[in-house]
């Protein structure tokens, strides 16, 4: 951490900082790197292709599909959920319209079938290790790592099936990602306009610039909540991330009483941001606003209570959100592949999407295809021993990067805890992909610092042999993970096995089964 001390009430002077800001400027530019650009670009190309290639081999819906499509389709008709066959009308849903909006979008353009079906969540898994690749550059200022974040991703079986089935879960962690993404960006642009109130002697606490990046954050968090609403999970996390890393900023820059100084901007700012959460996930209700078929649309005018306009509309939704609520709330019908949040880091309960026997010629008695969402599990076992280190990376070196990447992961996951013990509500495995980017940062951040020595993760040129030792462990490791995914590539993408190699696959036994 770069440290300015002040001596007097004043700001520094211009003449005391221009190294300081030269390199900080530097710093925050480094996402024009080419080469990073050439890493980024071959990695996601990599990853469509593993989401795309024979993304329709299996027919019909697999689990949750049987929901989600078809909902889907019938936005495209309706405007909102349909259920014909029950209703009549409109149907009862209990999640937020946009990702099976974001599903329409695929059956608009290819049709109602696999691949319009399909194609969205393949799109936005992809997306993600985009994101997430320029994630890990801006924290680690290292194309190596960044590329093994992107990697480990595109190598990982949860996420990948996630990516190659029409569920919303991909799409919550797609939004959720962004979002953090926006908050990185606000942290630097703030500190660089702390940077240049300096440079221009003023006071460096008045906010002098509209924080566009955080604003964003909330507009894609707002949106994230319109896929599924446990991304209001991230919202207390996010902000307490927000005023940590600005209090940081202004103690850096040498203001006085730095939690003070600029408190009331970060409010109004977060408060504004918050604001935009609320309105973005509203607007993601448009269709059921604009039309008059969706549930609840005019329950006030039909149970002869008064409904004007615009406020009748808010409290009618309202009431659906109250009948939505009481229904995830009451959610505890034993499942066969539910599992607790305890379980999932350890994989100790994956979901079968899908299972056939007797399902082609394998050249053996019997043959199976199976789409097991499973993570990839030298990858997902590395998870908790990362993020004990992580905590200790964050105590012993104050690296503001390691709590950026553990408050996350305990946004993603803490609040499952919570409801597991208060009312053992029925959760699956897939309730974790908004925290897996995260733990894999968890991971890419310790093969960082066994890359390095204790001081740091950037180093001048040439490399001890504690380093050579670093990079080899980390390579061996990378290598083991895509020999796993490789392995296990059968079972995440409905590929077909005898009955003997699919039981070889089953390390876990009943478990995962």
């Amino acid at each position: 951490m770069m440290v300015l001390t002040a001596t007097t009430e004043r700001p520094t002077p211009a003449r005391a900082v221009p190294e300081l800001v030269r390199r900080r400027l530097a710093t925050l530019e480094n996402w024009l790197n080419p080469y990073s650009w050439l890493v980024t670009g071959i990695i996601v190309v990599i990853a469509a292709i593993l989401r795309l290639n024979g993304i329709t081999t299996r027919k019909g819906y697999i689990f949750d599909e049987v929901y989600y499509p078809t909902d889907a389709w019938d936005m495209l008709q309706h405007g909102v959920e349909w259920d014909p066959e029950k209703t009549g009308g409109p149907a009862f849903v209990v999640h937020p319209p946009l990702g099976k909006w974001l599903i329409a979008l695929g059956e608009k353009a290819f049709g109602n079938n696999e691949l319009g079906w399909r194609f969205p969540a393949a799109i936005a898994g992809t997306l993600m290790i985009l994101i997430l690749i320029r994630v890990a550059y801006r924290m680690f200022h290292s194309i190596v790592l960044a590329g093994t974040a992107g990697l480990l991703m595109t190598l990982d079986g949860f996420q990948l099936v996630l990516s190659r089935t029409s569920l919303l879960d991909i799409f919550l962690g797609l939004f959720v990602l962004a979002s953090f993404a926006a908050l990185l960006l606000d942290r630097d642009h703030y500190r660089r306009r702390l940077l240049r109130s300096l440079e221009r002697a003023e006071d460096p606490a008045v906010p002098r610039a509209v924080p566009w990046w955080l604003l964003m954050a909330g507009a894609l968090l707002g949106l994230a909540c319109g896929v599924k609403w446990s991304a209001l999970f991230f919202l207390p996390f996010f902000a307490v991330l927000i005023i940590a890393w600005r209090v940081q900023a202004r103690r850096s820059a040498g203001v006085r009483r730095p939690l003070r100084a600029g408190l009331v901007g970060d409010l109004g700012w977060g408060l504004l941001s918050s604001v935009l959460v609320v309105v973005f996930y509203l607007a993601t209700w448009t269709g059921w606003f604009v039309t008059s078929g969706g549930w609840d649309r005019h329950y006030r005018e039909q149970n002869g209570l008064s409904e004007p306009p615009v406020i009748g509309a808010l409290l009618n939704l309202m009431h659906y959100h109250q009948s939505a609520f009481e229904f995830h709330s009451n959610l505890s019908s034993p499942h066969t592949y539910q599992s607790w949040p305890w379980q999932w880091l350890l994989l100790g309960r994956p979901v079968a999407f899908d299972w056939k026997s007797n399902a082609g010629n394998c050249g053996a008695a019997s043959c199976v295809r199976e789409t097991l969402l499973l993570g990839t599990p030298i990858l997902w076992w590395s998870f908790l021993p990362a993020l004990a280190a992580l905590i200790w990376f964050g105590l012993s070196r104050r690296d503001w990067r390691a709590w950026a990447i553990l408050v996350p992961v305990a946004a993603g996951l803490l609040p499952w805890f919570y409801y597991a013990v208060k009312d053992s509500r029925t959760m699956f495995a897939f309730y974790a992909l908004p925290a897996l980017p995260f733990l894999i940062l968890a991971v890419v951040y310790v093969l960082g610092a066994i890359m390095t020595p204790p001081e740091g993760m950037v180093q001048g040129p040439g490399r001890t042999d504690r380093q050579l030792l670093g990079v080899i462990v980390a390579g061996a490791y990378v290598v083991l993970v895509a020999l796993c995914f490789a392995y296990f590539h059968p079972i995440f993408v409905n590929g077909l096995l005898s009955y003997e190699d699919w039981a070889a696959r089953m390390w876990l036994g009943s478990r995962w089964i």
